[in-house]
């Protein structure tokens, strides 16, 4: 039997990771520095460690660990990555320096890093009229916006280093705007879709005719589903093709679309029409896109699940969690929990 360490179990792709693992006859144990969350692991242990300490690496490596999932990070959207940087900066490097010395020294098989389309250059994605999609090639000459994008690739050239000193089989995938239920909803470390379900179902449960969104919604973005991304991690770990060995690809859907037309098509789900009030706030860059070309070319696959396929089981989620939040509550107090959640933060590590 196979046994998996996955970090960052706790998060949102970690956590469905750990259980596709463990549906394809995997021994799985999860690790992170938060408690497990939303639904209960039906892995087989789970230690809740800071890996920034190395001592607690070795310790999530003990009893033989045949592949690594690398996947823990300080991370949210861009509420979150655009105002953390030395944290994240921080935080991330030591999680990834201490994660590859630990698995080389202990000859671990095989190591898979989760990186980001965070990583490609901001000046190939200025335009929002004329998205073009980015190739795995574009992100040299480098100019990552944050420091969010720069850890990232950094840590894609320190596998590279490991991959040649110890000989290790190294996959590295760079996620495109992972989105599905069971993760962040509030709190600033939500992505747009959470978010935006989260503000049109608090819209509707209280009766608002508006809500706030960053920018003038005019930025394009593609969305990929949990469901593609867990199953493009295994073909990617999996894959016997050696441009995959240390290189990374693209893990995204390339299905483009606006921040407008995504409130569309949740007020069209809802059943409910709000108007968008443009605030000031950081919208990252303005065009992105996966693409596919490549993974298509090497696992003659790629994510095909389309937004308008699962954003309705986000939508559900995501208001299921609202109801829960204003249950017992006297409704007096409805508006005043209504800002809390729309407005909480986060403390740091």
């Amino acid at each position: 039997m196979i046994r998996a360490l996955v970090t960052g179990a706790s998060g949102f792709i970690g956590n469905h990771l750990a259980n596709y693992l463990k549906e394809k006859g995997y021994w799985v144990r999860g690790v992170d520095w938060n408690p497990q969350k939303y639904w209960a692991f039906p892995i087989d242990e789970f230690k809740q460690l800071d890996l920034r300490n190395e001592e607690y690496v070795y310790q999530a490596l003990t009893g033989g660990i045949d592949e690594v999932y690398a996947l823990a990070a300080d991370m949210g959207g861009m509420g979150f990555i655009s105002e953390h940087h030395i944290h994240i900066m921080q935080n991330n490097m030591r999680i990834n320096m201490n994660t590859l010395r630990a698995a080389g020294i202990m000859n671990v098989k095989k190591y898979f890093y989760a990186s980001s389309a965070c990583c490609y250059p901001e000046y190939r994605q200025t335009e929002s009229t004329n998205v073009i999609p980015l190739k795995e090639s574009d992100a040299f000459p480098a100019n990552p916006q944050d420091a969010y994008g720069w850890e990232k690739l950094m840590t894609e050239l320190l596998c590279n280093y490991y991959r040649k000193q110890y000989g290790m089989h190294i996959r590295i995938a760079r996620f495109h705007n992972i989105a599905g239920i069971y993760g962040e909803w509030m709190g600033g470390r939500e992505k747009a879709p959470a978010a935006i379900c989260r503000k049109v179902a608090i819209a509707k449960y209280l009766n608002h005719d508006s809500i706030d969104i960053w920018g003038d919604g005019s930025a394009v973005r593609s969305y990929c589903n949990i469901s593609d991304c867990v199953e493009g991690i295994y073909r990617i770990m999996h894959g016997e093709d050696e441009r995959l060995n240390g290189f990374g690809i693209n893990l995204g859907s390339d299905e483009a679309i606006t921040v407008q037309e995504l409130v569309q098509m949740v007020m069209d789900i809802a059943g409910y029409h709000v108007e968008l009030k443009s605030i000031p706030g950081p919208v990252g860059v303005a065009g992105r896109n996966s693409d596919n070309t490549l993974i298509k070319e090497i696992l003659g696959w790629c994510p095909n699940k389309k937004i308008r396929d699962w954003i309705p089981s986000l939508y559900a989620w995501i208001f299921a969690r609202i109801r829960e939040e204003f249950i017992g509550l006297p409704e007096y107090k409805w508006e005043e929990k209504a800002k809390w959640i729309q407005e909480s933060h986060l403390h740091l590590r």
